[in-house]
C-alpha cells in the first residue's frame, strides 16, 4: 500500500474493552480517486483473502473525504444507512442534530460525508469532543435520544465508533480509564518506536527465525510474530516505557519546551544505540 501513488499514513487502533470492540484501521491518501485505485487494486484483493481466516466477520469499510482534524479529539464516527428517496429529510435532521450537540461542554467539531458511488453505501458523521467524558455526555443525553426517534423515519440503523488519540490504550496516568491527559502523538509516537523496533528485531532473530526453519509459511510467521510483540509491547515494554518517561509524557506536570526537548533527544540517543547493538548482533 505504500507504493501506491497518494498514500500519506496509516494508523491502527487496537480494541478497548467495553467501549470499541474491532480493530480500527486508518488509511489516508491524497484524494479519493487514489484511495479508489487502491481499494480496487489486486494488491489489497489478495491481502485480504490471506487475512480472511483471522477474522470473525467481513470488515466494514468507511470513506471519508475532507480534512484531517489538526487538534488532538476523541471522535464518534457514525454510518447511517438512509431509507432510499429520504436523503434530504436525512439531511435536515442532521442539521437540528448537529445544533443540538455544538452546545453541549467540549464540542469541537461536526463532518457528514456523503456516500462514495461504488465505494460507500453509507453516509457518515464525525462527531469531536475535547474529553471521553464530555462525548460520553452527549451519547448518552435526553436531547440526543429525542432526536434519534425523530429520525427513524429516514435511518434505518446506524453504528457508532469511537476512535481515540493514536496509542490510546499504552498512555494511561493515574490509574484512570480515560484519557484525558494524555501526551501528545509526536511523544506516543517516539515512545511506540522506542520499545518496537528492538521487540521486532530480537523476534525476527528468535521466534520467526525458528519458525522458518520449522518450514512455516512467511504469512503464519508474520502472524505469530505480530502477536508477540503486540503482546510484548502491551503487557512490559510501555508500561516499562511509560514508567521511564513519565514526567516528559504527562501533560498534567508544567515543563519548559527546553526540557520537552531534552526528553526527546534522550529517546533519539536510546535510537541510536539500539540501532548500534543490533548492527553488531547482525554482523
Amino acid at each position: 500500500m505504500r507504493s501506491f501513488a497518494g498514500f500519506e499514513e496509516a494508523e491502527a487502533y487496537p480494541p478497548v474493552p467495553g467501549e470499541q470492540p474491532s480493530w480500527v484501521s486508518v488509511f489516508r491518501f491524497s484524494d479519493i480517486a487514489r484511495l479508489t485505485g487502491w481499494l480496487n487494486s489486486e494488491s489489497r484483493t489478495a491481502l485480504l483473502e490471506e487475512v480472511q481466516p483471522l477474522l470473525d466477520e467481513p470488515p466494514a469499510l468507511e470513506v471519508l473525504a475532507g480534512r484531517t482534524a489538526g487538534a488532538e479529539a476523541v471522535t464518534a464516527v457514525i454510518s447511517h444507512s438512509v431509507r432510499p428517496g429520504r436523503e434530504d429529510d436525512y439531511a435536515h435532521w442532521q442539521d437540528r442534530l448537529h445544533r443540538a450537540e455544538e452546545r453541549f461542554p467540549g464540542f469541537l467539531g461536526f463532518e457528514s460525508f456523503a456516500p462514495v458511488p461504488g465505494v460507500q453505501p453509507h453516509w457518515v458523521v464525525m462527531t469531536r469532543f475535547d474529553t471521553r467524558e464530555h462525548l460520553d455526555n452527549w451519547l448518552a443525553s435526553d436531547t440526543r435520544r429525542k432526536l434519534l426517534d425523530e429520525g427513524r423515519d429516514c435511518v434505518v440503523d446506524f453504528d457508532v465508533r469511537t476512535v481515540k488519540s493514536a496509542f490510546g490504550g499504552w498512555f494511561r496516568f493515574g490509574g484512570g480509564a480515560t484519557e484525558e491527559g494524555a501526551p501528545p502523538n509526536w511523544k506516543q509516537a517516539m515512545c511506540v518506536l522506542l520499545a518496537l523496533y528492538p521487540t521486532v528485531m530480537a523476534l525476527n532473530l528468535t521466534v520467526s527465525r525458528a519458525l522458518s526453519g520449522a518450514g512455516l509459511p512467511g504469512y503464519l510467521v508474520l502472524f505469530v510474530g505480530n502477536v508477540l510483540s503486540v503482546a510484548l509491547l502491551t503487557w512490559v515494554l510501555m508500561p516499562l516505557v511509560n514508567r521511564v518517561f513519565a514526567a516528559w509524557l504527562r501533560t498534567d506536570v508544567p515543563r519548559s519546551s527546553r526540557a520537552s526537548a531534552a526528553g526527546a533527544l534522550v529517546i533519539v540517543l536510546c535510537y541510536a544505540l539500539s540501532i548500534a547493538a543490533f548492527a553488531v548482533i547482525t554482523r
